[in-house]
């Protein structure tokens, strides 16, 4: 049966393939491109080309709609994510933490607001190129599951996302590996079909979290402090403790290594250092936490503390306070708070949740 769906087009390959499988299969597609602020007096902050959501991606978004022959509209989101990634994401680094404002992006940009316009337009729901599937899960209800192509898997960043919108969302590259994305793109003659993946966050250009933040927050700007060892010992002087992360070991410039971060105090403007050994963690403490299933999983799980990165068996266990208690089979290194542990089943197939880590034992 034919149905209307709004797709989240950010003008790069994976979305325009999402739309043209939709439209191969004769759904109507509507496609829109999400203005996050580039490309204009109000920038978030400037942007290289290549990163995704600039109004020159929306050119090739519209480019793309052309040619598939479906209508496309650019929404202006830019208060939208100035609260909802840009804000949340200079508070967490502001209190010593290391956030990730892609889910903050998911959850609250396309999986709220864009279904919100979906369900306006008398759509059926939301399509991006996420990598991830939607399928049944053991309870007969609908599921988060990784995708084909596990290289490219997404359901990290998707792990906070309510069981309800699922009937409303549709992954069509799912079941493709990227190769495949990327032939078909060239056989429609899709002008991204060669255009280079975007990486890292996109409002942090080169990776420079620290000059991102100064940017972002006039008044954030760094100051030396120490750096001091577990015991407090003073082993050497920073340039501005707001921007690092535990695990970290570039940039701090010191003799007798390998130190890496353990832990950042703004308050004090002080960098803890420590050996490797030290940052391995067999316990973490979660807050925020959801569940597909509406509750914490009471069998073995696997348990990932980093996209891409791989899972460990670990048993999850809810707390009194109302916090999570996760403990691992094995260790896991540095783990940082404000990040995501998320939580798969036992198989490492199916997403079942996960929290924000608020703390790491030994």
């Amino acid at each position: 049966m034919s149905e209307r769906w709004l797709v989240a087009m950010s003008g790069g390959v994976d979305s325009s393939v999402a739309a043209a499988l939709l439209a191969r299969a004769g759904h109507e597609v509507v496609g829109v491109t999400m203005d996050l602020g580039e490309g204009s007096s109000r920038d978030v902050v400037p942007r290289p080309a290549k990163k995704c959501c600039g109004l020159p991606d929306a050119e090739d978004a519209r480019d793309v709609a052309r040619t598939l022959g479906i209508r496309h509209y650019t929404a202006n989101y830019r208060d939208e994510f100035r609260s909802a990634v840009i804000e949340p994401f200079v508070a967490e680094y502001a209190a010593g933490r290391t956030p990730i404002p892609c889910i903050a992006c998911n959850r609250v940009l396309k999986f709220d607001l864009l279904l919100r316009r979906a369900e306006a337009l008398g759509a059926r729901g939301v399509a991006t190129g996420h990598y991830a599937r939607i399928a049944p899960a053991p309870d007969g209800g609908l599921g988060l599951f990784r995708p084909r192509d596990r290289d490219k898997d997404q359901t990290y960043f998707l792990f906070d996302l309510p069981r309800e919108t699922l009937a409303r969302i549709a992954f069509p590259l799912g079941e493709l590996e990227k190769p495949a994305v990327r032939a078909l793109a060239r056989e429609l003659g899709l002008v991204t079909a060669d255009k280079p993946e975007s990486q890292g966050i996109c409002f942090v250009p080169g990776g420079d979290v620290r000059a991102a933040l100064a940017r972002l927050r006039p008044g954030i700007e760094p100051a030396s402090g120490p750096i001091t060892a577990a015991d407090g010992s003073e082993l050497g002087v920073h340039s501005g403790a707001i921007g690092y992360t535990p695990g970290q070991r570039r940039g701090l410039g010191l003799s007798g290594g390998p130190w890496y971060v353990r832990e950042v105090r703004p308050a004090e403007n002080r960098l803890v250092v420590d050996r490797a050994g030290a940052l391995e963690a067999r316990g973490l403490r979660l807050r925020d936490a959801s569940w597909l299933d509406g509750a914490p999983p009471s069998g073995p799980v696997r348990v990932t503390v980093r996209h891409r990165h791989k899972t460990v068996s670990a048993r999850v266990s809810a707390e009194a306070d109302g916090s999570v208690e996760i403990r691992f089979e094995e260790a896991v290194w540095a783990p940082a708070p404000g990040q995501a542990a998320v939580v798969y089943d036992e198989s490492d197939d199916r997403l079942l949740g996960g929290g924000w880590i608020t703390g790491a034992s030994a």
